[in-house]
């Protein structure tokens, strides 16, 4: 993987939550005649510029956006913990029992703090509405701060939901008044006895410590809570680091607890309005709407009135702060609204809007609400740019606060958990319901499971510090497709350093037995085979990919020059360059030891293109043989809103044609790593993949003769939830020293979830910071394999990823998934030629 690609990897931006809607979307009003073609209306309002609000569209006010809260309207809510799903006692299998045996003990500590008392009393929910309309929740709080003598001082109130510990009648009215004297009607309506045992009690718990969050004067953003009176700042690149803390209350195996974790927030020390600003001096008043287009449109942007992100979709380039809505039965513009609602004054009335889309259903299961419009002057751009990330210095001195050791992560949470319980009014408020938290961290026994030996032709080895790339220098590889018609294009400027590759290329295939001809050496740029890229522009990577991938199936591998420049790295770069094409070409490079039989290993993941409206794109990459080596790929490109699956489905079918072919049999068991499942996914992967995938199997055993090559019972089909993006942490003492886990370390005990048969693999090692662990779920599962196996057998696929000669975070068809599906989404946008289904040619 060059460092170009790695520097785009790191920048992929995974679709981050916009708040969910609560309220009443306000329509548009009419507008005024549009300005003349090409006039210049504010800062860079122009008519022919892309993103204009169609008159049909409904248009909301950022503040209009509101997190969904606990069981407000019914089923509306998203359930970022997938609660209530219960996968376990599907399985007979892992009902007594779903823990693992091999391995050597391991002392861990983890990030979880026990919950040593919790209510035992009835609680009472009640739903809230207002009238009219409410958009702020602090307003909403402190017009519900203004019925103490009604509600009670032990009250817990999220801006949508009450929880008392009393009842009230089934319905109550109140009345309030705001500071503008505006009249405002609430009504409490009863809808939930809770008994301390009720599931619902645990998110009562997360709004609780949520609260407490507030006390320690933190600030919610996201999910997540920040500081912002502790900024760490880096004057010398405009950035700002909010910390933070993410947390969350559970039922796990043997008691409810808080899991916590180290976050932080990235700011940048400028608005949207400045940098819009900028660009339009560096552009030009005619190139300005594309280029500010380009830039901003994908950008996550911090509204500080409000704490909360959205995403930028398009810019409303006919709307300014003077435009209005309707808001209840009155017109209103942006700038009265603001002023009024949280007394801010806008000083450019000319500026445009930015729009950020819903993406959840409307109340009570209507349309979706209409975009969310933003003003520049009060966002703030967050995260950082694929230019900054490709910044050694900046990505350094970000290092220095972002990456913490295990005993810096430790030391962080304890100061946490004990700023709670030395802060007297957040200990009023748990004390007030009877809550009480541990004050250290969990700790726990792990396994770490037995090393895997590497095999490499007729030589085997064992791996040091989950890495082998020395280990295996000058030993032949298990297959080598000879590299004798091939092509190399460069630019004339490039000539040297193509040269230079050229002979050392030459120099490390021998030893891998790697037979490499002279190659036909192109000046220009007509891509085939070997491309020495003179820059790191996408467009030209993009454009020799397309070509390659669609117009002219052929397996490919592109460089930067300025990568070969480094005469003293050039080896190292020379010998993943011939892996990776001997990989390309169809070769195997290094095994393990896998002792099923007739196995087929799949891994899926998806991705979002956001250059072609947000298209899913579906990746499937299947194995083709005992050794893990030769796999088969796919991809499926779906339409917005579409199934995954649907497309995925018949990729499978695919992929079992392929096995039959190489094989002669179809496999007897199937196991499925799913990646690229979101929070709150579950239940859709349980109630229709699986039933999708059993389909697919299904049907291709009725295709051929049944007797003769589909085994008489059906291949047993295994389902594994692969996800990366958690909060869990685990820690070890070692010599005394509080430190990462070592490679293979499984924790299937404690802070697993009773419900699902799920376990952690911490597998890959890291030089800096703590290391993440990677959680498995497996939701479905009709191989009855062990525990045990099935936990060795994922770690064992961890070590089969030809790109990189060591251990990496998930099993090898999960990455190679992600990186089909990365880049069909960022280069190709079209589906890859049929041709090169069975070679590896997107490494």
């Amino acid at each position: 993987m060059t460092g170009r690609a790695r520097a785009r990897s790191r920048g992929r931006a995974r679709g981050q939550e916009t708040a969910a809607p609560g309220v009443t979307p306000f329509q548009e009003t009419a507008r005024e005649a549009p300005p003349s073609e090409g006039e210049l209306v504010g800062r860079g309002r122009q008519r022919t510029a892309p993103g204009a609000v169609s008159s049909e569209a409904v248009i909301q006010i950022s503040a209009g956006f509101q997190q969904v809260k606990i069981g407000e309207r019914g089923g509306r809510r998203r359930d970022f913990h997938d609660a209530g799903i219960n996968t376990r006692q599907a399985m007979e299998h892992v009902r007594e029992s779903k823990s693992g045996f091999s391995g050597s003990p391991i002392e861990l500590k983890a990030n979880f703090f026990k919950i040593l008392s919790r209510p035992q009393w009835v609680l009472y929910q009640y739903h809230v509405d207002f009238k009219p309309v409410m958009e702020s929740r602090r307003l909403r709080s402190a017009l519900m701060y203004q019925h103490e003598e009604t509600l009670g001082k032990a009250r817990t109130f999220d801006g949508a939901l009450l929880f008392l510990p009393h009842k009230l009648h089934n319905t109550t009215v109140l009345y309030s008044e705001t500071r503008m004297g505006e009249k405002v009607q609430i009504t409490v309506t009863l809808t939930n006895e809770l008994p301390p045992t009720s599931p619902v009690c645990l998110q009562f718990y997360n709004i609780i410590f949520r609260r407490v969050l507030r006390m320690l004067n933190m600030q919610q953003i996201g999910r997540h809570y920040y500081n912002p009176t502790d900024p760490l700042n880096i004057p010398q690149h405009r950035l700002t680091i909010w910390p933070g803390f993410t947390s969350t209350i559970l039922q796990y195996e043997s008691s409810i607890m808080l899991c916590t974790d180290v976050s932080h927030k990235v700011l940048r020390s400028e608005t949207v309005l400045s940098f819009m600003m900028g660009l339009r001096q560096q552009s030009g008043d005619q190139r300005f709407p594309e280029a500010c287009t380009k830039e901003l449109v994908g950008l996550i942007v911090l509204t500080k009135y409000n704490n909360k992100t959205y995403r930028i979709d398009d810019i409303a380039w006919d709307h300014t702060p003077n435009n209005t809505f309707k808001r209840g039965d009155s017109e209103i513009s942006f700038k009265d609204y603001y002023k009024a609602q949280y007394g801010l004054d806008i000083t450019d009335g000319n500026q445009v809007l930015l729009i950020s889309h819903m993406k959840k259903i409307g109340p009570s299961g209507g349309p979706p609400q209409g975009p969310a419009m933003l003003v520049p002057e009060f966002c703030y751009l967050t995260g950082l740019t694929d230019k900054m990330r490709a910044d050694f210095n900046i990505m350094k001195d970000l290092s220095t606060h972002t990456r913490l050791t295990p005993e810096q992560r430790e030391g962080r949470l304890n100061r946490f958990v004990g700023n709670i319980h030395q802060n007297t009014e957040a200990q009023t408020e748990l004390n007030t319901w009877g809550l009480n938290f541990d004050n250290k961290l969990l700790s726990l026994t792990g396994r770490v499971l037995p090393a895997e030996r590497i095999v490499q032709g007729s030589r085997t080895y064992n791996p040091w510090q989950a890495d082998w790339s020395k280990e295996m220098r000058g030993i032949p590889l298990i297959s080598c497709r000879p590299l004798e018609n091939w092509l190399m294009f460069f630019t004339r400027r490039n000539n040297d350093v193509a040269q230079a590759l050229l002979q050392t290329l030459n120099k490390v295939s021998t030893p891998l037995g790697i037979r490499m001809q002279r190659a036909i050496i192109c000046v220009g740029f007509l891509p085939k085979v070997v491309v020495v890229l003179p820059s790191n522009r996408k467009d030209k990577y993009d454009s020799v990919k397309k070509y390659l991938c669609v117009d002219c199936p052929t397996p490919s591998q592109c460089v930067v020059a300025r990568t070969l420049a480094k005469q003293q790295a050039l080896m190292t770069v020379a010998t993943k360059i011939a892996l990776q094409i001997n990989c390309k070409m169809g070769g195997e490079l290094w095994s393990v030891e896998i002792p099923l039989k007739q196995l087929m290993i799949v891994g899926i993941d998806c991705y979002h293109d956001t250059a072609a409206g947000k298209r899913s794109i579906g990746a499937l990459v299947a194995s083709l043989n005992q050794g893990m080596s030769r796999w088969f790929s796919k991809c499926v490109l779906q339409n917005r809103g579409q199934e995954i699956m649907d497309g995925l489905k018949v990729a499978l079918q695919g992929a079992l044609k392929a096995w039959l072919k190489h094989n002669n049999c179809l496999p007897s068991r199937i196991i499925v790593y799913r990646d690229g499942v979101g929070d709150g996914m579950l239940q859709s992967v349980v109630n229709y993949e699986v039933p999708q995938i059993m389909e697919s199997i299904k049907t291709m055993g009725h295709d051929y003769a049944y007797e003769t090559i589909y085994s008489r019972n059906s291949p047993k089909l295994t389902l594994v939830v692969v996800k990366k993006r958690i909060s869990s942490r685990f820690f070890a003492r070692i010599d005394g020293k509080l430190t990462n886990p070592p490679p293979g370390t499984c924790i299937d005990t404690e802070v697993t979830r009773p419900e699902w048969y799920d376990f952690f693999i911490v597998s890959q090692a890291v030089r800096m910071g703590s290391v993440s662990p990677t959680h498995y779920n497996v939701v479905y599962d009709s191989s009855g394999l062990k525990p045990d196996h099935m936990q060795r057998l994922t770690y064992k696929l961890c070590h089969m990823y030809y790109n990189w000669q060591g251990i990496i975070r998930v099993p090898a068809p999960c990455q190679y998934a992600h990186k089909l599906a990365f880049l069909v989404g960022q280069s190709i946008h079209r589906e890859p030629n049929m041709n090169l289904d069975d070679f590896l040619y997107y490494l």
